[in-house]
């Protein structure tokens, strides 16, 4: 808990400290850099600074980087953790994580590159039996470069 929280004012954001709270992945799998707005169980809009420093584009493409499509689905994915934790009021360190179960309806339509910021909105769909499902989208200056519905599942992990 935040010092807004702690003060009883509504928190509308997330910072990076307080993302690596809410998500296991480290560097360089960690695709959410801010957390620019959610609603508890309803809404999560997340940002993804594209920098040219990106491991994955010494090898996709050297001559056009291009951030991997694969890439932006798990950003995606990773905002819904976000709100999954967020909504639940869990962290992983309380012994569980949100594993993705599950793609449908994947689609790019624009590709990412060096210097883009990508805005991630997720929507919270249903929960039916432990298994989450979410819509996502990905923009970069208003424009859709990807969405997919998501699945996420509740795991409990042992040490």
């Amino acid at each position: 808990m935040n010092n807004k929280e702690k003060a009883g004012t509504e928190v509308s954001g997330m910072d990076i400290h307080e993302i690596l709270k809410h998500l296991p992945h480290r560097y360089p799998f960690l695709l959410i850099d801010r957390v620019i707005d959610y609603k508890v169980g309803d809404y999560l809009i997340a940002i993804k600074n594209v920098t040219f420093n990106e491991p994955f584009f010494t090898g996709h493409f050297p001559v056009q980087p291009v951030m991997p499509g694969v890439l932006l689905l798990e950003a995606m994915a990773q905002a819904t953790g976000v709100l999954a934790f967020r909504t639940t009021n869990s962290q992983p360190e309380d012994g569980s994580l949100y594993l993705l179960v599950g793609i449908d309806k994947a689609r790019f339509k624009r590709p990412v590159e060096p210097g883009d910021q990508v805005r991630i909105e997720v929507k919270f769909v249903r929960n039916m039996r432990n298994i989450w499902f979410f819509s996502a989208e990905a923009r970069v200056d208003g424009d859709l470069a990807a969405s997919a519905d998501i699945m996420c599942a509740s795991k409990e992990v042992t040490a």
